[in-house]
């Protein structure tokens, strides 16, 4: 038993190598286009708006990184990939830092799609949606790693 545990707890860890730059280019989704800012602006990017919640389940995210329902990421139409943001629910109170590794949602009206374990973290799980705040911390990894 212990060692089936340990084996799943292993299968959930962030095992990924530093991305390599930014993914920053345009895209177009179902006939719209998105252009994600560039590094200056996600450094200042500070916004409110409706957070939702979604499950990749070992889905390769928009740079190649499979995600799980219980790691803290989350997905961004347009920052730069990947970066990391703390997100405030601003019904609780409570925040965490998530990597932004993938791109959503696309969904009218909705800021950001986060990660099962944040929603249960930020206490919206049952909901579905909440109100939250979004303040990036820094963008890129290892040598391209930029903060504030």
């Amino acid at each position: 038993m212990t060692l089936t545990v340990a084996a799943c707890q292993q299968h959930h860890a962030v095992h990924r190598q530093p991305y390599r730059g930014y993914k920053m280019a345009p895209y177009t989704l179902k006939g719209m286009r998105f252009v994600p800012m560039n590094v200056e602006q996600a450094l200042h990017y500070n916004a409110v708006g409706i957070a939702s919640h979604y499950e990749a389940n070992g889905a390769p995210g928009a740079i190649g990184e499979r995600l799980y329902r219980d790691q803290y990421y989350a997905a961004h139409r347009t920052l730069p990939l990947p970066c990391s943001a703390r997100v405030t629910n601003l019904e609780n109170g409570l925040s965490c830092v998530v990597r932004i590794a993938d791109r959503g949602p696309y969904i009218a009206g909705r800021l950001i799609d986060v990660s099962t374990a944040v929603a249960h973290k930020l206490r919206f799980h049952r909901n579905g949606l909440a109100r939250v705040r979004i303040e990036v911390l820094s963008v890129g990894d290892g040598v391209y790693r930029r903060t504030r």
